[in-house]
């Protein structure tokens, strides 16, 4: 098994921030430390360590749904100690975030240790579909959801598409649904910013068949099996 993939599987976080991991020197395979992207390893004979604590592979999976806030990180740890998502689910609980909200987004925002499941949600390949919905200032020009089909070349050169909807505007505010398959760093607020559109509120309000109905902004609930299954049928783990 890959080592990234098999830290990835232990809970320890997703398979491309074990890469990270790795590539900073604070992964070891049978005490050496490790910087080599890519190595094979025997999971059932190698002792694997990160930061010196030796990592096992999880006996069963965790999925949780959480209706996030605003005010907290999507993230596992914050060195400026800063209030996190596992805050509210629990540290207790050794999950990671699939994707990430950014600290004043709300809404929907699934965490697991299932690493192969977290890789191929947040895989473009997979195009696994988020909801959102958005608040601009001002009216807003019904063709601008014609350019966000049509596609928004962002800074590094991609090209970033969503299908929208208008639900409201009026001369200070409107609030329109955008749906991407892609989950790009800051994606909406970069798309809006660049047809000269300011956001001042965002909510996830589906991701993948996955809603927030029912919980209270905070709260959290355990996926059904239902709900896991129709996850893995997605991404082709069923």
């Amino acid at each position: 098994m890959r080592l990234n993939k098999f830290l990835s599987h232990a809970g320890v976080c997703s398979r491309r921030k074990a890469d990270l991991l790795i590539q900073s020197g604070r992964v070891a395979v049978n005490g050496i430390p490790v910087k080599k992207l890519g190595l094979l390893i025997d999971e059932n004979a190698d002792e694997v360590t990160v930061d010196g604590k030796k990592v096992l592979l999880q006996k069963s999976h965790i999925y949780i749904l959480l209706n996030k806030p605003k005010g907290y990180l999507s993230t596992v740890k914050d060195s400026h100690h800063r209030p996190t998502v596992l805050d509210l689910v629990g540290k207790d609980k050794k999950v990671f975030p699939v994707g990430r909200l950014d600290q004043n987004t709300e809404g929907a925002l699934l965490l697991t240790n299932d690493g192969e499941l977290t890789y191929r949600l947040t895989h473009p390949k997979f195009e696994i579909e988020k909801t959102y919905q958005v608040v601009v200032s001002g009216k807003m020009d019904p063709k601008v959801l014609k350019k966000f089909k049509e596609g928004i070349k962002l800074e590094e050169g991609v090209v970033a598409r969503g299908e929208g909807r208008i639900l409201k505007r009026n001369q200070e505010s409107s609030v329109f649904e955008l749906r991407l398959k892609e989950g790009r760093k800051r994606e909406i607020k970069r798309m809006c910013q660049a047809v000269g559109l300011k956001v001042t509120g965002l909510v996830r309000t589906r991701f993948a068949h996955l809603t927030t109905e029912g919980l209270k902004k905070g709260g959290w609930r355990y996926l059904s099996p239902d709900e896991i299954g129709l996850l893995k049928k997605m991404t082709g783990l069923d």
